[in-house]
C-alpha cells in the first residue's frame, strides 16, 4: 500500500503563478510539515531569484 501524501503548491504572490509543487508524507507532525514547507519555500525563492516572503504555499487535493 502506498504511503498517503499531502500535496502542496508554492505560489509567487506577485504574479499568482504556481512555481513549484511538492508532496510530503501525511504521517508527519504539524511541526515537521511546517519545517519542511519553510525549507522548501526558501529553496524555491532562491532558485527563482525572488524574496522568500513573496512565496506562499497552499495544500491541494488530487481531483480524480
Amino acid at each position: 500500500m502506498d504511503t498517503a501524501e499531502k500535496h502542496y503548491k508554492f505560489i509567487n504572490s506577485r504574479t499568482g503563478y504556481v512555481i513549484f509543487y511538492s508532496s510530503l508524507d501525511a504521517k508527519l507532525s504539524p511541526e515537521e510539515v511546517k519545517a519542511e514547507l519553510d525549507k522548501i519555500k526558501a529553496q524555491v525563492a532562491t532558485k527563482n531569484g525572488i524574496h522568500e516572503h513573496t512565496v506562499y504555499w497552499e495544500e491541494f487535493k488530487d481531483v480524480v
